[in-house]
């Protein structure tokens, strides 16, 4: 199918005009399939409803947006309720809280900053926050921010902190564990530093500056940080592990590193743009093409910015490992890769996000125009996320996995 075909349903924020292929019920909710192309509806349902089904009956999500792109044509999912309390359906544009899928978004600003000359990836981050110059971060790196390798961050910024005041005081004192650049370390400070230095030079506070360059460059009328009131009523009700309601805690850097809320809608349409289904800005896309390249090996993966990439086909086992608690909370070991890795078409592209109420993956295969994304509105692991990526790769493009028991290459 042509890109354009995909960019007639996507250039407008509009409500789009969907083609229910079918309803089933499925664990007592409603489950909805809407598509823009012509497809086969029953092994649709079969693979969606077979991958999905486990998950449901597992961990009770009130609501599921899942969004695909299948050779470049998107396609809609929709299961159950954005909240219990009204009852109010879940659809492609409700939103959700996508946690750390919004570090992505940050790094795209970064990089749009550096495209318009504002700042360069390699510059220390102290140049640009002169309290901090004489610190550990005359050393570090924007690129080592948006990397994780700036040397060993703390996971979130410490409680105690309040304030960017604060922050900078902390950060005047910190000291790395390792060289930049040389472990890997998964910090909620490093790219919520970034965002800052970013907003900063490009003079707006780090929401406007988002939304401006980037919400709205990118054509996503559904993505916000902060939800203004008249979309509220599309914002859903996320529940924790127990199934007690839960909103996101915004606190220092939290804007930058996990605040963003977004739909399936605005989410797939992003991932087209990634792929380059569908047409942005040349600055823009540059940026993104800046947030795609290779800057670092990992044991299962390369780094980019924010994104991790894996080489195809890919192990479940591989997508497993790259996404565990270990790849959060303990030091990986990293290779530089110089000069940085082109973007590629022939890997799987993935991240995942959570806050307190609600789960989040999106993966895209640029060589298939193949897009994925999965919302819901509980908390549940990695885990049973990359099994609906794997079941539904398994049933329509079985070529690009490898079979349970063998390891990537």
């Amino acid at each position: 199918m042509p890109p354009s075909r995909f960019s007639q349903h996507f250039l407008s924020p509009r409500r789009l005009d969907l083609c229910t292929l079918f309803l089933v019920v499925l664990a007592a909710s409603c489950f909805s399939i809407s598509a823009f192309a012509k497809t086969d509806p029953d092994h649709l349902e079969q693979v969606v409803i077979q991958t999905l089904q486990p998950v449901v009956e597992k961990h009770n999500p009130p609501g599921i947006a899942l969004a695909l792109i299948i050779d470049g044509e998107p396609y809609f999912f929709t299961l159950g309720v954005a909240s219990q309390d009204t009852k109010e359906p879940v659809t492609e544009h409700t939103l959700f809280e996508i946690g750390s899928v919004s570090k992505t978004f940050t790094a795209t600003l970064a990089a749009y900053a550096e495209v318009r000359g504002v700042l360069s990836l390699g510059d220390p981050v102290s140049r640009h926050l002169p309290d901090l110059r004489g610190s550990a971060m005359d050393g570090v790196s924007l690129l080592n921010l948006a990397t994780h390798t700036a040397g060993h961050f703390p996971l979130q910024v410490p409680a105690e902190i309040e304030n960017n005041r604060q922050l900078l005081a902390y950060l005047s004192q910190w000291q790395p564990q390792y060289f930049p650049g040389t472990s890997r370390t998964y910090a909620n400070p490093g790219i919520g530093l970034l965002g800052l230095i970013t907003a900063r030079k490009l003079r707006q506070p780090f929401a406007e500056a988002m939304q401006q360059y980037v919400f709205q460059g990118l054509g996503l009328g559904d993505t916000y940080i902060q939800v203004p009131d008249e979309k509220m009523s599309h914002y859903a009700r996320g529940h924790n592990r127990s199934g007690t309601p839960v909103r996101v805690d915004m606190g220092v850097l939290g804007e930058e590193a996990y605040g963003v809320k977004s739909s399936a809608a605005d989410l797939s349409r992003y991932l087209g743009i990634q792929m380059q289904l569908v047409k942005t800005g040349r600055d823009l896309e540059r940026a993104l093409a800046t947030t795609r390249k290779g800057y670092f090996k990992t044991e299962f993966y390369v780094q980019d910015l924010v994104w991790e990439q894996y080489a195809l086909p890919v192990a479940v086992e591989t997508l497993m490992q790259g996404n565990s608690p270990a790849m959060v909370r303990e030091d990986q070991p990293v290779e530089a890769i110089r000069p940085p890795l082109a973007p590629q078409q022939n890997v799987l592209i993935n991240k995942t996000g959570s806050t307190g109420g609600f789960s989040t993956y999106v993966a895209f295969i640029p060589q298939k125009r193949f897009g994925f994304v999965m919302l819901a509105n509980k908390y549940f692991s990695n885990e049973a996320r990359i099994e609906v990526l794997y079941g539904i790769l398994n049933g329509l493009m079985p070529e690009v996995i490898k079979p349970v028991g063998r390891k990537s290459d």
